[in-house]
């Protein structure tokens, strides 16, 4: 956990081994206090506009908004050495976008922000929320930066197992309209299926066409095996995953019984375990330590006890605070020891 200046304000709530710490008050106050790089993580999801009030009578909306997130998101960081991200959405009223998150990227940006390209997290939108004229919102941007290349990360973590051997069904289209890959056939499975057919219409069930690949020398090796160039060294050919990269849609579910929690429907805008999952999973390292801001049901922490990590988390309203203990002893989950 890091280590806070004396003037920091101290936690409303912790488990007894302090793997998890709860603070009541503005993220801001807390984030001014803390050292640089000291949070592997930061993973969170802001008020959205003036959307709700949350009992707080919270009603910034457009560049004010803006701003607000900028100040915030930069503390945030300074004290991250890791990813910082922000599941955030802005407005629409009268048939206009409020654009907050083209904003913010673009305030951060020109602030000397390293942003990442923005993962999308995407979900089936509330029916009607298209209007009369548009179309459903299903997707909500995740604003990220990081300060360079991450210090821990496993991008494969929430991965999948390769559909396609290398060379297989990634193709392009030649004047003809068939399909060829970079070894002249049509794709084939790793199973050495085939979408190729003979003359009399059978599946052609041939050696797969990524049997083998060039090095960066041009050499044809074979995908497992290596060979030495002239000076002696030895060229690995490729070998396939056993995850692949999961790609910056992420698809979740939202709503009543898939959130993970019944106590998340006590938050108004509640996002489901299995979005925090991702990044945890992705991008901080086992006994890490994740920050969320705006802790609300506390889904972020609960996730993150249970995949042994270190969580803190803040939020402006005691009533969420009492909701995230209400949450996490409940589930009973065994805590870092």
């Amino acid at each position: 956990m890091p280590e806070a200046t004396s003037d920091v304000m101290e936690p409303t709530w912790a488990t007894a081994d302090g793997s998890v710490q709860l603070y009541l008050g503005d993220c801001l106050d807390w984030l001014r206090a803390q050292p640089d790089d000291s949070i592997d993580l930061v993973f969170c999801s802001p008020p959205y506009e003036a959307a709700r009030t949350y009992g707080i009578d919270f009603n910034l909306k457009g560049q004010a908004f803006v701003d607000w997130c900028v100040e915030r998101y930069r503390e945030c960081y300074r004290v991250c050495r890791g990813l910082v991200a922000w599941v955030i959405e802005g407005q629409t009223r009268q048939f206009q976008w409020s654009a907050v998150p083209a904003l913010l990227m673009a305030d951060l940006h020109r602030a000397g922000v390293k942003l990442r390209k923005p993962p999308i997290f995407h979900r089936v939108g509330i029916p009607g929320s298209g209007g009369p004229d548009w179309l459903r919102n299903d997707y909500e941007f995740i604003v990220c930066a990081s300060k360079g290349k991450l210090p821990w990360s496993d991008n494969t973590a929430m991965g999948h197992p390769p559909k396609w051997a290398p060379g297989g069904e990634m193709s392009y289209r030649l004047s003809d309209g068939s399909r060829r890959n970079q070894w002249g056939g049509c794709g084939h499975a790793l199973d050495g299926s085939s979408t190729e057919r003979k003359r009399d219409g059978s599946l052609k069930v041939a050696k797969r066409p990524s049997h083998k690949l060039t090095t960066k020398t041009g050499r044809l090796v074979d995908k497992l095996q290596t060979k030495s160039d002239a000076d002696g060294k030895r060229e690995q050919g490729y070998t396939v995953p056993t995850l692949a990269n999961p790609g910056n849609v992420i698809k979740g579910i939202v709503g009543g019984g898939v959130m993970g929690s019944a106590l998340a429907h006590e938050n108004e805008a509640p996002f489901p375990e299995s979005l925090a999952e991702f990044f945890v999973r992705s991008f901080c390292p086992p006994r890490g330590t994740v920050l969320d801001c705006f802790a609300g049901s506390g889904t972020t922490l609960a996730v993150v006890g249970r995949l042994n990590r270190h969580a803190v988390g803040i939020d402006i309203r005691k009533s969420q605070i009492e909701l995230i203990k209400r949450r996490l002893v409940s589930v009973q989950r065994e805590f870092i020891a």
